[in-house]
């Protein structure tokens, strides 16, 4: 098209065709010698081109438009030569018949004008009718320059008829063709081709295309997380990126012939407002896009945590007090994708009015189950096809609580809100301002938080239209706010409303599989409402440069009396939000055999409401960080810890006793086993007291077992799947000696396997029975015979020191490299009050391969006894919690030696070589 390109400055110094043309003339010959001459000069000048967007890109940062513009405008300078090239040079033809004309186009993203460095070049050649030999090798040298240039092409070869009887059959080709554009050839071809696709593929069919490029749109959705809330998103393919801005102009210009974005205001698609919003996002994603191209070199579309930092330095984000340059970046980033999805709202409100037949409409929010019959009006609402929509514009102006009314109804009727009325309600969130403190509105929006239907839909949309955020303003100081770190999969607004709706199906019973011990004491909660507003608030002061949970607390004591809470439910929801990571911290870094463990927890909790409350508020909270955070080892510590307290606080802070606890164990055992009452005696006795607190029953029958059948074997291994804990079950039998926990911890590694759990005992007849839970380093368990096959050799050749074990740990590739793109500056904790037998010390240091291993071979050398392992992986930090005592069995209470303990541990944590003398 004559002018795409006029608006970019200079276009001369990205590629001056004049210039290029010379250079290709001037080549000598027709051999291979000329082509291959040919393809180095075409591709210096796309190099060259290359460089120079990008050095406007980093001038112009955010003019993402003109850098797609540019790249496409090179791309077509090059293609131009190469096909006169072909055409003249390569491939002469005198006399041209009309069967032999041959056009060439550009489609989809090349042909709306719009290039990243490394896109795919979408191009096609169109021909009269079949294919003439003349034009088969134009097509094949054409196909042959660009791909020795190097570069990704799309190509289709087909005449008018196959093009039009194919853009019928297949709506991808049908989309791509919608934006061809003319590069070179026979004009009056690409004039004819354009014609007979208006005629015979797009009249009459725009309702069918509509509704493809929405059922294409949604699959899409569901296979990129179907959240725009990611926080490692697809800036092309997911939700609020750049193809669902694609999919409103595709038909826009399909359904009303548009040919530029800003003509969708002409039709009355957008209002000017809107365009500017469209014209902003669409943008700024392709600058992002651009960015990210260049920095991997190649055609890269997913916003990994590797680049974020790099794209944002390059974009001239900086920090700023409580939020680093990356987070301010995809903060924006996540702006600019919910003001896509804003858009899409309200453009297909538009179709519904023309396209919809009656009672069915185009991509809007499904409606609600159960919906009942529904009454004319609501509350001075009006109905618009059982859509809640407004009688007048200016019907939130005249009673400001109505902003959230609406989302009231919309969630005790079951109604969807019109994409007009949500159009509106972001328009005058802002009159919500002045009535936050509105006891109504209050009311409304507790309604709202503490539905029994389905609240994390309703909030979403309440989100969506930006009124929670308003009446809400601690909550809006977190829309968008992503945390940047691998454990997080959601910004916190999303993650927030997510466990606000697990919460809602725990309460329905929907995930009574995953959650039975939730499930059954829901009904037990006195105050269903205070469980609501403490997952509303949990990560409320996410960002503000502190501790969240005490700084939530006091968002919690000053909002709570304003949603109407009274003194006393104010004083748990502060509680809540204060100690919300109290139990994950409890089960999963702590041994919960040890007594102590339980005792300072529950002089923390105190209640059994607290603890049910706290139960709850830590499932979802877990759960709703993302789809692979919850497991079975997760249910069974926070299951255990929570029996464990209940039975305290129940009992009165009184322990049942240990002699009573550990003959409870052995007479367990003994039921189970069809032993002689002296056989159970000898083996009871080979084991000490803390081998029996610290097993639960089911491990003690499987170790019993598994040592009768090994008798006094040096060495035994045993690997099954313990599918109640999501994990494999590695124990070993073995002859006791120094520096077994270390190697076999290495041996696990080298198999592929992640410990995130160990109990360490010795006999008193000197054999060591450990006990290992084992996961993949997807999470999952290690259930393939080959695997466990994998796992018994790797432990046995480093327990005999068959092979260099440290070798082969450094030759193990990282299984996550994404990891190296996060500090994690290494941490040691040693605390002698946290157990009155053991010294526990706690590591954090960033996750790698054999890390583990390296920690126990510091404890090794440190000539301490190691008793249990407690690891947890959250994203790229591992935090490993080891419960330890001198030689003798005591605690490490001796100064000089806890700092020395301290030091080789800090190396190890951050993979230095160990100082042996310290």
């Amino acid at each position: 098209m004559i002018g795409r390109f006029d608006h970019l400055p200079h276009r001369r110094a990205i590629v001056d065709r004049r210039v290029l043309a010379d250079r290709v003339a001037a080549l000598d010959g027709r051999d291979a010698a000329f082509r291959q001459a040919l393809t180095m000069v075409l591709k210096d000048a796309l190099i060259a081109g290359r460089e120079e967007i990008d050095r406007r890109l980093l001038a112009h940062p955010s003019r993402g438009l003109e850098a797609g513009n540019a790249g496409a405008y090179l791309m077509d300078q090059i293609i131009h030569v190469a096909f006169d090239t072909v055409t003249d040079r390569l491939h002469p033809l005198a006399n041209r018949t009309t069967g032999e004309r041959l056009t060439l186009i550009a489609v989809g993203g090349y042909g709306r004008g719009e290039m990243a460095p490394y896109s795919d070049v979408d191009i096609g050649f169109l021909t009269p009718g079949p294919q003439t030999p003349w034009a088969e090798q134009v097509i094949e040298s054409m196909l042959y320059v660009l791909w020795d240039m190097g570069v990704k092409v799309g190509h289709s070869s087909r005449s008018l008829t196959e093009m039009v009887r194919q853009a019928k059959a297949d709506v991808t080709i049908r989309t791509a063709l919608l934006e061809a554009r003319y590069i070179g050839g026979d004009h009056d071809l690409y004039d004819e081709a354009g014609r007979r696709f208006a005629a015979e593929v797009q009249r009459g069919t725009e309702r069918q295309f509509i509704a493809d490029k929405l059922a294409e749109r949604d699959a899409r959705h569901v296979k990129m997380g179907d959240s725009r809330y990611v926080v490692e998103p697809n800036v092309k393919e997911g939700k609020g990126g750049m193809r669902d801005l694609h999919a409103l102009f595709w038909i826009g210009k399909y359904v009303y012939n548009v040919q530029r974005a800003a003509d969708l205001v002409e039709v009355g698609l957008f209002t000017p407002q809107e365009y500017r919003q469209f014209h902003r996002a669409d943008s700024w994603l392709i600058a992002v896009r651009c960015h990210l191209h260049m920095i991997t070199g190649r055609a890269e579309d997913r916003l990994t945590f590797d680049v974020q930092s790099e794209i944002a330095a390059r974009m001239r984000f900086s920090d700023r007090p409580g939020k680093s340059a990356v987070e301010r970046f995809m903060h924006y980033y996540f702006i600019q994708a919910k003001a896509v999805g804003d858009l899409t709202g309200v453009f297909l409100a538009h179709l519904d009015e023309r396209f919809a037949a009656r009672g069915r409409r185009f991509g809007l929010p499904q409606m609600l189950t159960g919906i009942r019959r529904r009454p004319g009006k609501l509350n001075g609402f009006v109905l618009d096809r059982g859509r809640l929509a407004l009688p007048s514009d200016d019907f939130f102006a005249q009673d400001p609580v109505r902003l959230v009314e609406i989302f009231q109804l919309a969630d005790l009727h079951g109604l969807e809100i019109h994409p007009l009325a949500m159009r509106a309600a972001s328009r005058d969130a802002k009159l919500i301002d002045d009535h936050r403190k509105d006891a109504r509105a209050n009311a409304l929006f507790l309604d709202v938080l503490t539905s029994p239907r389905d609240p994390a839909l309703v909030l979403r949309w309440m989100n969506e239209a930006g009124v929670f955020g308003r009446f809400i303003p601690d909550f809006g100081r977190v829309v968008a706010q992503m945390q940047f770190d691998m454990y997080h999969h959601y910004t916190v607004d999303e993650h927030t409303i997510r466990a606000i709706g697990l919460l809602a199906r725990i309460e329905r019973g929907e995930l009574k599989a995953d959650h039975p011990i939730s499930t059954a004491i829901f009904d037990q909660i006195v105050s269903r409402r205070v469980l609501y507003v403490a997952v509303l608030l949990h990560d409320i002061a996410k960002g503000r440069g502190g501790d969240h949970s005490i700084l939530g607390a006091g968002v919690a004591k000053k909002l709570c009396p304003r949603l109407g809470l009274s003194a006393a439910e104010t004083e748990t929801v502060q509680w809540l939000v204060r100690y919300h990571l109290l139990m994950s911290a409890t089960a999963f870094k702590r041994d919960l055999s040890d007594f102590k463990t339980i005792l300072d927890f529950t002089d923390i909790v105190q209640s059994h409401e607290r603890l049910r409350l706290l139960l709850l508020l830590t499932v979802v909270d877990i759960r709703a960080v993302g789809p692979t955070t919850w497991n079975g080892w997760k249910r069974q510590l926070l299951s255990d810890l929570y029996e464990a307290a209940e039975e305290v606080l129940r009992l009165g802070h009184k322990e049942r006793g240990r002699e009573e606890r550990i003959t409870a164990k052995q007479a367990a055992l003994a039921d189970a086993l069809d032993w002689s009452p002296a056989a159970l005696v000898v083996y009871v006795q080979r084991f000490p007291e803390a081998y029996w607190i610290a097993e639960p029953d089911d491990v003690l029958l499987h170790n019993a077992r598994f040592v009768a059948r090994n008798g006094h074997a040096p060495l035994a291994i045993d690997a099954q799947v313990y599918p109640e804990r999501g994990a494999t079950l590695v124990t070993i039998y073995a002859t006791d000696h120094p520096g077994l926990f270390y190697r076999i911890a290495g041996a696990i590694h080298v198999a592929g396997g992640n410990i995130i759990d160990a109990r360490i005992h010795t006999t008193r007849d000197g054999m060591a029975i450990d006990n290992f839970l084992v996961q993949d380093p997807f999470g999952g368990t290690f259930d393939e015979a080959a695997q466990l096959q994998r796992l018994r050799v790797a432990i046995e050749d480093a327990l005999a020191n068959r092979g260099k074990l440290d070798d082969r740990l450094r030759d193990k590739p990282a299984p996550r490299t994404r990891a190296d793109a996060f500090t994690v500056e290494p941490n040691v904790l040693i605390d002698n009050r946290a157990s009155n037998r053991f010294t526990v010390v706690e590591v954090n240091a960033r996750d790698r391969p054999a890390l583990l291993n390296q920690l126990a071979q510091a404890l090794f050398q440190s000539k301490v006894m190691l008793h249990s392992a407690h690891v947890a992986t959250y994203g790229e930090r591992a935090v490993d919690t080891f419960y330890l005592t001198d030689l003798t069995g005591d605690r490490i209470l001796s100064a000089t030696r806890l700092k020395a303990l301290e030091k080789r541990l800090l190396a190890a944590a951050a993979g230095k070589k160990i100082d042996l003398a310290a």
